[in-house]
């Protein structure tokens, strides 16, 4: 037997507790991790809250990414073996002693970081490459907007983009956020509860707009982001509000511009693994180099992951909260 973190009913962070589960075994294409350290995301406390749908298949419990070694391989696998240290893209299950993930989508540990760095990028590596650099394009002399710069995939998309070569134009929800975006190669930083992003992305650009936007508010964001695009920009929608909205197409097409609206974890297992190998091959190499830097808030034990989606609920969060395992 181990431990896992479970709950019975959607409700407040106390539903969550620490019970006994199985032991696992993976089949031909995974491979056992014994997790030493997990991340918690806001995906996790839409699901807890019962406003998540879980993917058909996903393993149980919350957790998109951890880290900690191999402990067992699928007879298919030939790519680890156990006694790696490696860290994970998943499906769900990770706040747990163990964990069952496809081969595919696992990487390894990059050089320098401890576990508990290691368990705060997976997801959200995956989340920023996937949409910036897969759908996007973004490149080098372009430019970015970045929402949510304070949270965990905005702290590690500003770093990212910056460190590829773009120019990074930041919101956050507070002056100490924005200072701290500031730090992580932003160029123009906005406090979005006192400015207006429109007018200080539009004056920050000379009038022209940014080439891409990373966006984690969703529909009550959709008119200003869009006037806040260059011509042929791309606005991607990965988080906030889906409410209905009326919308002016004219904004849009007068841009030649483009929308996408993604979530990572129902994708194919064969379309993280596309991922998962950019992440490995393009952004490793930064974090190792120094370039990216893990942004970590705050860590608690497993036990204690109710007070992890306390911390993160509270809205004052700079970069990730993770779980310490074992």
């Amino acid at each position: 037997m181990s431990s896992a973190i479970r709950f019975d009913r959607p409700g407040a962070p106390e539903v969550l507790r620490l019970v006994p589960v199985d032991h696992l075994e993976p089949g031909p294409t995974e491979v056992l991790i014994a997790v030493e350290a997990a991340g918690v995301n806001n995906a996790d406390l839409l699901e807890r809250r019962g406003h998540y749908p879980v993917p058909p298949g996903a393993p149980a419990g919350l957790g998109l990414e951890c880290a900690g070694t191999i402990a067992a391989v699928g007879r298919e696998v030939t790519a680890w073996k156990a006694g790696d240290r490696v860290c994970a893209l998943l499906t769900g299950g990770g706040y747990a002693e163990q964990v069952v993930v496809p081969a595919v989508q696992v990487m390894p540990v990059p050089r320098g970081l401890t576990m508990i760095e290691a368990a705060s990028f997976p997801e959200v590596a995956c989340t920023v490459y996937s949409n910036l650099a897969m759908i996007a394009g973004l490149t080098a002399g372009q430019s970015v907007l970045i929402h949510g710069a304070g949270g965990g995939i905005g702290a590690f998309a500003t770093q990212w983009a910056a460190a590829i070569g773009a120019r990074v134009i930041a919101t956050a929800g507070s002056d100490s956020k924005v200072e701290a975006a500031l730090t992580m190669g932003v160029s123009k930083a906005i406090n979005y509860r006192t400015g207006d992003f429109v007018t200080a992305t539009l004056n920050a650009t000379g009038g022209r707009g940014v080439d891409a936007i990373l966006d984690v508010v969703g529909a009550p964001y959709l008119e200003r982001n869009v006037r806040s695009l260059a011509a042929d920009g791309h606005l991607i929608v990965i988080g906030g509000s889906m409410t209905p909205i009326s919308f002016d197409l004219w904004e849009l097409a007068s841009r030649r511009a483009s929308v996408s609206a993604t979530m990572l974890r129902g994708r194919p297992t064969a379309q993280k693994a596309e991922i998962v190998a950019g992440v490995t091959r393009d952004v490793i190499p930064l974090i190792e180099a120094g370039k990216i830097r893990p942004v970590i808030d705050a860590v608690f034990p497993l036990a204690q992951a109710g007070r992890a989606h306390e911390r993160l609920e509270a809205g004052q969060t700079v970069g990730k909260v993770v779980l310490e395992i074992g």
